[in-house]
Order: C-alpha cells, then sequence, then structure tokens
C-alpha cells in the first residue's frame, strides 16, 4: 500500500522515507482507530493527493493457517462495478470455443501458437482462459505462468467450456484472491473516482466472498484486520466485525 519514495540507511538498515504528501495524508488518520467501513473509505478518499486516479486497494489478513491443505483460500468474485482497470484477456481454445470467446470480446485467442509465443517471453494479457482440452498443452506453461499467478485453474473459474461467460464476468469486473503465506489477501476494489456507494458495495461483496470461502478448519477470529488504502496513500484500519457479519 503505496506512498514510500526513498530509503535511507541507518544503522546498516534499510529505512523507509516517506514522501510529504504521505506523511500530510498519514496526519489525518488515527491510528488508533477502527473505522467503519464507509467512513474508511470516504477517508481514503480525501487523503488521496496523487494526480492520477488512484487504485483503492483492501488487505485482509485471515485466521488461518496456510501450512494446511486444509486451510487455503482461494477463489474469485465478480464485483458489481469492476475496478476501474480494463483485463486483456488471453484464451486458450480451438474451433466453436475460440470463436465463442472472441465473439465475447477476449482480446487473444489460439491454441498452439499463441502457447509457444507464451512460451517465449511474451505476456501482454491480465488473465488467462483456457478449455479443459487445451490443459494437457497450456500445462507446459506452468513455469511461466505459474509465478505470475496466471495459470488457469478450476477454482476460479478460468479452466471451463463455457468460455464466453468467463470472458464476460473478467471484462465485467471479476477478480481472483489467493491467501499467501501469512495468510494476507490483497485485492483492489476500485478507483479513488468511484462513488463511496460504488467502493462500499465492492468491498463487501469481496468480503462476503471471503467469509463463504473460510475453511471450515479455521478457528478463533477469521477476519483478524481489514486496511484500506489508495495505491499512494497510507492504511485505514477497517472494522471487519462489521463487513463479516452479513
Amino acid at each position: 500500500m503505496g506512498g514510500l519514495s526513498a530509503t535511507t540507511t541507518k544503522g546498516g538498515i534499510n529505512v523507509a522515507k516517506h514522501g510529504k504528501k504521505y506523511v500530510e495524508a498519514q496526519k489525518k488518520v488515527d491510528n488508533e482507530k477502527i473505522y467503519e467501513p464507509q467512513e474508511a473509505l470516504e477517508l481514503v478518499k480525501e487523503i488521496s493527493t496523487a494526480k492520477f486516479d488512484e487504485s483503492v486497494e483492501v488487505a485482509f489478513r485471515l485466521g488461518i493457517d496456510t501450512k494446511k491443505a486444509d486451510q487455503q483460500v482461494r477463489g474469485a468474485v465478480v464485483l458489481p462495478h469492476g475496478t476501474g482497470k480494463s483485463k486483456r484477456v488471453l484464451v486458450f481454445a480451438k474451433g466453436e470455443k475460440a470463436k465463442e470467446a472472441e465473439q465475447a470480446g477476449a482480446d487473444f485467442v489460439g491454441d498452439e501458437d499463441l502457447i509457444n509465443k507464451v512460451n517465449q517471453g511474451w505476456f501482454d494479457f491480465d488473465v488467462v482462459v483456457a478449455t479443459p482440452d487445451m490443459m494437457g498443452q497450456v500445462g507446459r506453461l506452468g513455469r511461466v505462468l505459474g509465478p505470475k499467478g496466471l495459470m488457469p485453474n478450476p477454482k476460479t473459474g478460468t479452466v471451463t467450456f463455457e468460455v464466453a461467460k468467463a470472458v464476460e464476468e473478467i471484462k465485467a469486473g471479476k477478480i481472483e484472491y489467493r491467501a499467501d503465506k501469512s495468510g494476507n489477501i490483497h485485492a483492489a476494489i476500485g478507483k479513488v473516482s468511484f462513488s463511496i456507494e460504488k467502493l462500499s458495495e465492492n468491498l463487501q461483496t469481496l468480503a462476503d466472498a471471503l467469509v463463504k470461502a473460510k475453511p471450515a478448519a479455521s478457528k478463533g477470529i477469521y477476519m483478524k484486520s481489514v486496511t484500506v488504502s489508495s495505491t499512494m496513500g497510507p492504511g485505514v484500519t477497517v472494522n471487519g466485525t462489521r463487513l463479516s457479519a452479513r
């Protein structure tokens, strides 16, 4: 969650140095306070000072043990108002399914030739969808797509014969989420230019999806902390209990 500029060295340790705008914005945030969701989003919009339309980002810290296979949290959800960013969709499909993908608005559609192109280092896309019959060939791209989080996966709806639906949902604002090794999930839920209503609905939709995805083996507090920020702004702590109470 942005705002860092340069780093200085102090006693051999790199210390992050914030810019003046970030420092001024930070003064408006009460670090001892847990804000209600709408109040937090209003503050994020208020303290956004960048000259571009910053993304509004959220970070969830979940009460899960990611070392255990039965406590993984991964999936996808369609945000009702999208993220404000158009995603370039690549679809691996043949025949009629390739035509369906093209008609649905996929940016790139192909099979073997496209697989070879990606294997040679081409990555001008944001999301990859593949039909199940293509996965034998697409599997070869695991070493290049995997580290970038771009490998198609049935859990996120990106391995499917319903390619038109998949493309349309992604274009409409579908995002993927996946807990990292520390149990954190980061996602963009819109732009600073979005209304509070749209940001609130997107945030709640993602929170609802995470609650639904809660592993049965997870005990204790599930949403340990929730923080929202703009790309270049400081984080604002949100009342996670409010988000997970629905």
